[in-house]
């Protein structure tokens, strides 16, 4: 809608009718731009409004459009019809991960009634899993669908809107995104690339990895192979381990034949269908290095300012829409494959350490400080997380963490 109440800015046969619009709790009033209720006749007015239906004026009905006439070179770009090619990090149709890429092409190709067709494109169909950035960047595919700490090869900041170790859940990633700033920066780092990034998706809170030893002490790190992306790997690294990048489709294979001692990937139902409690004894938590994880769409950014307007924001709507969906989904189905892990395969549950914690605590605040005191990009985006995170956590103390652990029974 636009501020200046165009919304409601209709020429009808007679001035007084112009941007009025039916009062909810008054049937024989109308309420005019400057809120005044005014009596009218309803034939009167139903008789002038269906005249200006005829005349084109539909955007009454419609709730929301431009006062704007459409003009026969709009009315070209309306129809005309776009094929896009999305690439993903994910198995094709993975569980939610893949099925959300999925459900992304379809409800644009629903919402735009055709006009934009999407095909999807698992991991290593197209291209290699872990090859969309450049991919969308160049223009071989429009989209992406995956996590941003997997470009950190071409900026270090990207990591910052994947996942933060020690940083924020899925709700205060989101409040951060779309209401704290967080959306507007990383818009600005990725324009020198030609894309676009939209948040689309979220893990919510993972658990700590799937491990073939106990981890006792902070000293079971040293020399422990594991697969584990982004920031979260340079903590390993920095505790004597030694952090694996490799798509979700190696994971087990790579697990089973010992070429990784040690893995983590998302929650409890993914690792059950992955399989992980069969080549991995010990299953911990928390997910320290991923308490929320965002999901990205990215768009080439020349493909989608090609767009007329209201495809461009059906492509925004379906990325929001992929940002619920995928965490509910998460959400409703972890619990019930933790018992099962637990209960039918006998999987031994194990929490870190309060000392391990702390001390990975610690070597994530050396990660950071050392990533931002070189890279600027970094520095100025990791002060809009962490000044967020501390705000956002002040209302979550009073709020999330008293009803958890107090009163949620």
């Amino acid at each position: 809608m636009n501020g200046d109440d165009s919304i409601y800015n209709i020429s009808l046969a007679k001035p007084k009718y112009a941007a009025y619009f039916m009062h909810p709790d008054r049937p024989n009033r109308v309420v005019n731009q400057e809120g005044r209720m005014e009596k009218f006749e309803r034939r009167d007015f139903i008789k002038k409004a269906s005249v200006v239906a005829a005349a084109g004026g539909a955007g009454l009905l419609a709730g929301c459009s431009s006062s704007q006439q459409e003009t026969p070179s709009t009315q070209a770009r309306s129809t005309k019809t776009f094929q896009w090619k999305m690439v993903t990090t994910w198995p094709p149709h993975f569980p939610i991960l893949g099925e959300g890429a999925d459900m992304i092409a379809r409800w644009i190709e629903e919402m735009s009634e055709g006009r934009l067709k999407i095909q999807v494109y698992g991991g290593g169909e197209l291209i290699p899993a872990l090859e969309g950035f450049e991919a969308v960047s160049q223009g071989v595919a429009q989209m992406c669908h995956g996590v941003s700490y997997y470009w950190a090869g071409k900026s270090q900041a990207t990591q910052f809107f994947g996942a933060v170790p020690f940083g924020m859940n899925a709700q205060q990633l989101n409040a951060w995104l779309y209401s704290g700033g967080g959306l507007e920066l990383w818009e600005e780092l990725y324009e020198p690339f030609n894309l676009i990034p939209m948040p689309a998706g979220n893990t919510g809170v993972q658990m700590g990895g799937w491990f073939n030893k106990e981890i006792n002490t902070i000293k079971d790190f040293q020399g422990l192979k594991m697969r584990i992306p982004g920031l979260g790997g340079d903590v390993i690294a920095r505790a004597g381990g030694s952090a694996v990048l490799s798509a979700g489709g190696e994971i087990y294979t790579n697990l089973e034949r010992g070429v990784i001692d040690a893995t983590e990937w998302v929650g409890p139902y993914h690792d059950y269908l992955m399989g992980f409690h069969k080549a991995a004894k010990y299953y911990y938590y928390p997910g320290w290095h991923e308490p929320g994880a965002t999901l990205e769409l990215i768009t080439n950014k020349g493909a989608f300012n090609q767009l007329p307007p209201d495809l461009q924001a059906i492509v925004r709507t379906a990325a929001a829409r992929a940002n619920i969906w995928m965490l509910s989904e998460f959400e409703s189905k972890n619990n019930l494959y933790l018992k099962k892990l637990v209960e039918e395969h006998n999987v031994q549950l194990k929490r870190f350490p309060d000392d391990v914690l702390a001390t990975l605590r610690k070597y994530a605040a050396e990660v950071i400080d050392e990533l931002v005191a070189k890279d600027p990009m970094s520095k100025k985006i990791y002060a809009s997380f962490s000044k967020f995170q501390k705000d956002v956590g002040g209302w979550a103390e009073l709020s999330e963490k008293v009803y958890y652990t107090g009163i949620s029974g």
